[in-house]
């Protein structure tokens, strides 16, 4: 899938076509709801809809998603375009599907940008403050026997991340993929930066998949 990234929005990277893969592997088609966090370029709204189901995309970016609306013509798809963080712009609506590769990596500041393309990066100092809350919300935005996919590094915490979702409710939590490799610049300059001990070369790229109970 070729994609148009504007000035400004972060081009997919190899976590999200690792997630986009874990998609395609769901029982998704006409008739199913999917829902994309933190979009970006629309790499995985896109490809929901790509496989039948009616694709809304969130990001706090107006830049972001009218790059989403760009590419979903140039694949011939609708998706639904909401500006805001997480879940505010689709309370009260659940889904069958809902994915994200949220903003990770730790930061020296302890809020989140307000501005900028780092929003597409930076987390807080332990890199979690979107994941944690992606975490504790996804349960009440998923319909009975729906699928969360998240992904992201190890150097977050892994276990944090199962913990958390099992706390929430859901059930079938579990490390769906797992990808070793070198630390990528934007972990590097935090590395650098002092956000990330030294003399890690070394992380874990990781899809965690969760499901909401049955009825």
């Amino acid at each position: 899938m070729k994609l148009l990234t504007l000035p400004g929005v972060f081009a997919p990277i190899s976590d999200s076509w690792m997630l986009a893969d874990a998609i395609r592997q769901e029982n998704l088609g006409p008739g199913s709801r999917a829902l994309d966090v933190c979009t970006g370029s629309g790499l995985l709204a896109i490809t929901a809809a790509t496989c039948g189901a009616a694709s809304t995309a969130i990001d706090v970016s107006r830049r972001a998603l009218l790059t989403v609306r760009l590419n979903a013509a140039r694949h011939g798809v609708r998706v639904r375009t909401r500006r805001g963080r997480t879940f505010e712009p689709v309370a009260g609506e659940r889904f069958d599907l809902i994915v994200s590769n949220p903003p990770y990596v730790p930061s020296p500041r302890a809020d989140l940008p307000r501005r900028g393309p780092s929003r597409a990066w930076e987390a807080g100092h332990d890199g979690r403050l979107i994941l944690d809350a992606l975490c504790d919300k996804a349960p009440a935005h998923l319909l009975p026997g729906g699928a969360l996919l998240l992904v992201h590094s190890s150097l977050i915490g892994t276990d944090a991340t199962l913990d958390r979702l099992r706390r929430g409710g859901l059930v079938d939590v579990e490390v769906r993929e797992r990808v070793r490799g070198p630390l990528g610049p934007l972990m590097r300059a935090q590395q650098a930066a002092g956000m990330i001990p030294a003399g890690i070369d070394e992380e874990d790229v990781v899809i965690i998949r969760a499901c909401a109970p049955s009825a």
